[in-house]
C-alpha cells in the first residue's frame, strides 16, 4: 500500500476510480466534472490516494488546506478493503502532509449515523465540536462537525 498526493497531472484513470468510488460510497456523490474542477483549478484543493499492489487506487481523500486548517471533505475506502486500517493510513498522511505545509488542526464533517467513521475519526483525535440538524440528505439526516486541535501530535 502506498498513499500519492495527485498533482494537476493527475491521470483519468484515477479520476475514474475517485469517481467510482465516491459514487459506491456516498447517496450524494460529487460528480466527475467537480472533482475535476477541484483538482485543476483551486490552490487549497489536496486529492490523496491510497493504491493497493496492484497500484488500483482502494480509498481516496479530497481535501483542501486553508491557512492554518485541513478541512476533509470526502474520504472513502473501497467496499472490499474497508476495516483494514486504510482509512487511518489515509488519514494520517493527509494530516502529515498538511502539518508539514503549516496546518495546526483539522476539520471535517460526517453524517450522526456513520458509526464507522465515527470511530475512525475518534481514533485520529478528533471531536464532536457542533451538530447541523438536517444537513445531509437521502436520507435526511444532522450532521456532526469534528474538530482535531494539533495536526503534529499524534493519538
Amino acid at each position: 500500500m502506498r498513499v500519492q498526493r495527485l498533482e494537476r497531472d493527475f491521470a483519468d484513470a484515477d479520476v475514474d476510480a475517485i469517481v467510482a468510488l465516491e459514487a459506491e460510497s456516498f447517496t450524494n456523490p460529487w460528480s466527475r466534472e467537480t472533482l475535476v474542477w477541484e483538482l485543476r483549478n483551486s490552490d487549497v484543493t489536496r486529492v490523496y490516494v491510497l493504491r493497493d499492489d496492484r497500484d488500483l487506487v482502494t480509498a481516496f481523500c479530497v481535501c483542501w488546506v486553508i491557512f492554518d486548517e485541513l478541512h476533509v471533505n470526502t474520504l472513502a475506502v473501497a467496499a472490499g478493503s474497508r476495516r483494514q486500517g486504510l482509512g487511518s493510513i489515509l488519514m494520517r498522511s493527509a494530516m502529515a502532509d498538511a502539518a508539514g505545509g503549516g496546518a495546526t488542526r483539522a476539520t471535517l464533517e460526517v453524517r450522526a449515523s456513520n458509526e464507522a467513521a465515527l470511530a475512525l475519526y475518534r481514533r485520529l483525535g478528533f471531536g464532536i465540536a457542533a451538530r447541523r440538524p438536517g444537513y445531509y440528505s437521502k436520507p435526511d439526516e444532522d450532521g456532526l462537525i469534528l474538530w482535531k486541535e494539533g495536526l503534529g501530535a499524534s493519538p
